[in-house]
């Protein structure tokens, strides 16, 4: 899925990768997150942490009527509340995707597994 966005210095196109990639980055440096999961991870019983280059697998991006949901897969560190864990990676993500992308996002965090 690509975003086409226009500005008055010409038109930009947001490829999914581009937005896994700042997504990933945002929610990899809040604190308690060990890694990236992906989506069917859960389903096929396999815990594989994503590194850098696959953070695509562990983030869904998807076009609303007149916003864009991002969907975040995460391994949760053990010992921590889950609830705050989520909500600062719901808020960092949030955060550096409009602050890049100068386009609102909603951000859906899931917890794949605890480590």
């Amino acid at each position: 899925m690509d975003i086409d966005k226009t500005t008055k210095f010409g038109s930009i196109n947001i490829t999914l990768d581009a937005i896994a990639a700042v997504a990933g980055n945002a929610a990899m440096q809040c604190y308690g997150v060990v890694g990236m999961s992906s989506k069917r991870s859960i389903r096929e019983e396999i815990n594989e942490l994503l590194k850098k280059e696959n953070y695509s697998k562990g983030v869904i991006a998807r076009k609303k009527k007149d916003s864009y949901e991002v969907d975040i897969y995460i391994v949760v560190s053990y010992g921590l509340r889950i609830t705050e864990t989520v909500t600062q990676v719901q808020k960092k993500v949030q955060y550096d995707l409009e602050k890049v992308f100068s386009i609102k996002f909603k951000v859906n965090v899931y917890v794949q597994g605890i480590k």
